[in-house]
């Protein structure tokens, strides 16, 4: 958690904000009917686990799988007939990338897409489908933001930026309004935090409507550009991480200003945070989600202390992963829950004794999913042999006891790092 907020939370009558209420509910009028009125539902199971009351918004069951879309339609539709005609352009890591594709489509309108280098292939394949001109090109969001400002430019199209636009930001904030009216009693809203357009969005609108409300943003401990941006700090910007959607170098300078004025603060979430939260939305919830989808509710599992017999909505922001992805995530917390444990036994290399310890493990009702033989393994005799086992089990105790039975028959068992 950050310490930066020193004086009262602003409301937006007291500040002069680029976007209001009115234009919030002027977007959410524009775009009805044409993106998802998404679902809220509470869930029992997770708010006995966090000690809260929770609320989802699943923005991850729009047409394009995330929230994106109600921003670049309200953007969209602003143009001038003439803009309309010569087309617009978009820097993005993937789901404005969509939003933008799929209605500028819908509407007739010429799209181009700019998506950074190591954008995932589930994103540049939608947007390509939804009928845009994809370029990849750029090592980061920032990159590309060049290289479509250069396009942009030399081809005079409309850029329509994923996050630092006044009818983007109140696009975004259409999500407030929905999760407000099927929930009033919220006290408390938690909001992934990338350039900041969907948080500022909430923000204008939930404060307007509730002014006391608190209002939570979270971002990937590898890239805090809003913490920095609103504290002064000089936190590092780097590394691979889950939540690419919201590895934001550069954040908006309208979004900025709104978060500094109406977030009650941001807080930061590990990698591992973010795994868990979207491996229990998938096995709690039959949700799934992206890194970024997830990070709201990583924040709130984090830091439980913040939320505590509060009435929690949180935004799950989008689903767009690729399948790979998703199922690396899947096993890295099987294995952190010690429902796949890997084993390493020394064992005298002779036939029957594979089938012994098969045995074994089956007796203790775990389940072997693979098995590899190490004979090359100069440090011991040539008649000794490794054998690698990855097991299933139940849960860390179950886990505990197949080891144990091992052991108890007089094989030496190390666990492999993970």
């Amino acid at each position: 958690m950050t310490e930066w907020r020193n004086e009262p939370i602003a409301t937006p009558d007291s500040q002069v904000f680029p976007v209001t209420l009115a234009d919030i509910e002027a977007a959410a009028a524009a775009i009805e009917g044409a993106v998802e009125r998404t679902p809220v539902r509470s869930s029992r199971t997770l708010s006995s686990i966090a000690g809260a009351e929770l609320f989802l918004k699943f923005e991850n069951l729009q047409f394009t799988a995330s929230f994106k879309e109600r921003g670049a339609l309200n953007r969209l539709l602003a143009l001038e007939p003439d803009e309309r005609k010569r087309g617009v352009i978009a820097m993005s890591a993937g789901n404005h990338a969509q939003g933008v594709a799929y209605h500028a489509g819908r509407l007739g309108i010429p799209a181009t897409i700019v998506m950074p280098e190591g954008t995932p292939f589930t994103k540049v394949k939608h947007a390509r489908d939804f009928g845009a001109d994809v370029i990849i090109e750029g090592a980061s969001l920032s990159e590309a933001a060049k290289v479509a400002r250069d396009i942009a430019a030399r081809e005079h199209l409309t850029l329509v930026h994923p996050y630092d636009d006044t009818k983007v930001i109140a696009g975004q904030g259409t999500v407030a309004l929905e999760l407000l009216a099927d929930v009033p009693e919220l006290d408390t809203l938690v909001i992934p935090v990338g350039g900041g357009g969907l948080i500022s969005g909430m923000a204008i609108a939930a404060r307007a409507i509730k002014p006391d409300i608190r209002i939570y943003g979270v971002q990937s401990a590898l890239y805090p550009p809003m913490i920095n941006a609103v504290t002064g700090e000089t936190r590092a910007l780097s590394g691979q991480t889950i939540a690419d959607g919201i590895a934001v170098k550069e954040p908006g300078v309208f979004t900025r200003a709104i978060i500094a004025h109406l977030v009650t603060d941001l807080l930061t979430v590990r990698e591992s945070d973010i795994e868990d939260a979207m491996a229990r939305l998938l096995e709690i919830r039959k949700t799934v989600t992206e890194g970024a989808g997830a990070a709201a509710l990583a924040g709130v599992l984090a830091h439980p202390h913040l939320f505590e017999g509060r009435k929690v909505g949180i935004v799950l922001s989008g689903g767009n992963i690729d399948m790979r992805l998703l199922t690396n995530v899947i096993l890295r917390e099987l294995a952190r829950e010690g429902r796949i444990l890997s084993l390493v036994l020394t064992i005298d290399d002779r036939p029957g004794l594979l089938a012994q310890i098969a045995t074994l493990v089956g007796e203790c009702g775990g389940n072997i999913l693979e098995v590899s033989h190490n004979r090359l393994l100069t440090g011991v005799s040539a008649k000794s042999a490794d054998l690698g086992m990855v097991v299933e089990a139940r849960d860390g105790a179950h886990a505990n006891e197949i080891k144990i039975r091992l052991g108890a028959a007089g094989f030496t068992v190390r666990e492999q790092a993970r």
